[in-house]
This record gives C-alpha cells, structure tokens and sequence, in this order.
C-alpha cells in the first residue's frame, strides 16, 4: 500500500444510529441473528488473530456483532487466529454458505485473495482496520495522523527531559511491513519527528509481536553503545517488549510512544514507564463500520470524503491521545476496566490518577 494522501470525493458519512454496546463471546463460533436464513443479508467478518491487540476478541467482535444483528441481519464472524491457511478456507466456507458483504481485516495479504473471490460473485467486500488491495471501501481510523500523534509524543517527552530532539538518540520500532498501516504510522510519526530534527539512529525491520520486539530492541540498543534517548514504537504491544529491555539496563526516563490503549500499555503509561497511547475508539471504528456494511445490506449509496492513493474510498476516524491523566476516558468509555488496570504496584498510581 502506498503512503496515504487524501482527495475529497464526497460527503462523509462515517456514523450511525445504531447505539453499540454489551458484550459477547470471543469463540471462533459464527453468531446470527435475524435474516431467516437469507445470504444476501448477511455479513461475513473475518478478523486476523487474537496476538497482534487484544482488541480483536475482546472488542471489535463484540461491536461488530451486536451492530449489525441490532439492525436486523446475519452475521457470521470467524478468526483465522494468524493463519493465512485458516483465513483462505474460512472465506471459502461463508462464500460457500453465502454472503451479502464482507468485511476483512487482512492478515499477511490473505485478505487480498478472499477479495477477488468475493467480487467475482458480485459481494462488496469492506477493509476494516488494514489496507488491502481490492477492497471496495476502507474503514479505519486516520492512521497517518496516528502516527503524527506518536511522533509528537517523543518530541514533546524529549523536550519535557530537557533533550534536543534534533540531535537525540531516537530508535524507530515499526509495525510488520505487511499490514498496510504501518507504513502510514511511520510517514506520520516521521512528518512529526522529523520537523523536530529527528532521524532514526537505529530502526530495525517492523513486527508486530512483544517477543520480537524486545530482541531487536535490545540489538539495536547494542549497537548503539546500550544509549537511547527515545522510542517511537508503533503500539503498545512493541512498547511491551522494549520497556522490558530498559528495564532490564536500568534505563528510565527513556519517551516510549504506543498505540492501541491495552491494559499492559495503561499500566505502563500510569508506572511512567511509556509516554503515551494513541486510543482508537473500537466502538467508533465498529459504528462507522457497522454503517457502511448496512448501507449496502440495504442497497445504499455509501458516501466518503477520503481516498487511499489507489482510489479505495475510506472512511477515516478520529483518534485521541491518552498519558496518564486520561487513563479514565479509557475505562469511561469501556474499552478497560479499573479492575484490570489497578493491579500491584499500578493501584497507587491509579488513586494519584484518579482512575476507578
């Protein structure tokens, strides 16, 4: 996927009625409710595996779900738990059984090849969350502006530790390469640090996974002479991973940017040991979603304001940035709970944060 620029091709319709909320089960089971049975008013989702974010499982399941069978329809959700295998015969199993759309969230171009299947039955098919090539639309949030978020938070965590970012030992940590919103994580966090005088001193190849994350940290910090003064990391799962590393040399004080408002990252931004999150709302993602696959359900016209390079039309939602004064706005809108964040030594952080 290329970097993203924007073109105006509409009015933006990025929200619906629909009021999302509850919770349900996170088994691979398919869930339905409604549409008698009718194929072409059902939607057929498939989300990528439950390692990359917990939020998958945890959350989008559970909106998309609940959505979508509010309105009246068939829903069949399915993960390919990181298994483009398990992702292609899953497709081929609700193509088979029958779908009115689509909405995939790629794993390692799966997504890519279900698409061309879905299409040569004539089923719009929806990229949610990751780019792929063939989607007719793309709901996200803005990552490019994700990104700039991040970036700012290593400029300003540097400047708030009396830094120079313009000649500040920066590593760069990545997402995996192949998911399509890294690179636009990257082009914005650069627009951000780079206006700053910010050039990466190391950046090793982009993963998504805390294991990996800590080793090429912890190689990148060696090559470096064991010094850092920053850290953009994409999310908070490779923040994890590096904050395990710092820890392990002693290092404090060190600006670490994330993404995604886990549990893990809460407690790490609340310890002082990450900077700050970018939030994405999932229930906000889930309702623009929700609205688009509905509108097509029902025969509408889909309306957008952006578009990927490619000419894909994307509907683009707002992210927010969360350091430890707005832990709270996490739990509030339900997406954490107090009860998993406050554990150990994080309960007298959350008392001096206000988060219950």
């Amino acid at each position: 996927m290329k970097k993203s620029t924007w073109a105006l091709v509409g009015a933006l319709s990025a929200t619906t009625a629909l009021a999302l909320s509850g919770c349900s089960g996170s088994t691979d089971t398919a869930s339905s409710d409604g549409g008698g049975g009718d194929a072409a008013a059902r939607a057929c989702v498939i989300l990528p595996d439950a390692a990359s974010s917990p939020r998958w499982e945890n959350f989008d399941r559970a909106y998309l779900e609940e959505g979508l069978t509010s309105a009246g329809f068939e829903v069949d959700i399915q993960n390919a738990q990181g298994d483009t295998s398990k992702y292609s015969t899953i497709a081929d199993q609700q193509l088979t059984q029958g779908c009115g759309v689509m909405l995939l969230v790629d794993y390692n171009g799966a997504a890519e090849g279900v698409a061309t299947k879905a299409k040569a039955q004539g089923i719009p098919v929806i990229a949610y969350d990751r780019p792929f090539t063939g989607a007719d639309y793309y709901v996200s949030f803005d990552n490019v502006q994700v990104g700039e978020l991040e970036g700012q938070t290593i400029v300003d965590g540097l400047t708030a530790a009396g830094k120079d970012p313009a000649t500040a030992s920066v590593i760069y940590m990545g997402g995996d390469p192949t998911d399509g919103n890294a690179a636009m994580f990257r082009e914005g966090a650069d627009k951000a640090m780079s206006a700053a005088g910010i050039t990466p001193a190391a950046e090793p190849k982009g993963v998504w996974d805390q294991a990996k994350s800590a080793t090429n940290f912890e190689q990148a910090l060696t090559s470096l002479g064991g010094s850092v003064d920053a850290v953009w990391s994409a999310n908070d799962t490779n923040a994890a991973g590096v904050i395990s590393i710092l820890q392990k040399n002693n290092l404090t004080g060190v600006p670490v940017s994330g993404q995604d408002a886990n549990v893990a990252g809460l407690q790490n931004i609340l310890l002082g040991w990450q900077t700050a999150t970018v939030y994405k709302p999932v229930a906000d993602e889930a309702t623009a979603a929700v609205d688009v696959v509905v509108k097509l359900l029902n025969g509408e016209t889909v309306s957008t304001d952006l578009t990927l390079d490619d000419g894909t039309p994307y509907i683009a939602v707002t992210p927010q940035l969360v350091g430890p004064d707005e832990v709270q706005t996490v739990v509030d809108a339900g997406d954490a709970s107090a009860a998993e964040i406050c554990t150990g030594d994080v309960a007298p952080k959350c008392e001096e944060y206000g988060v219950k």
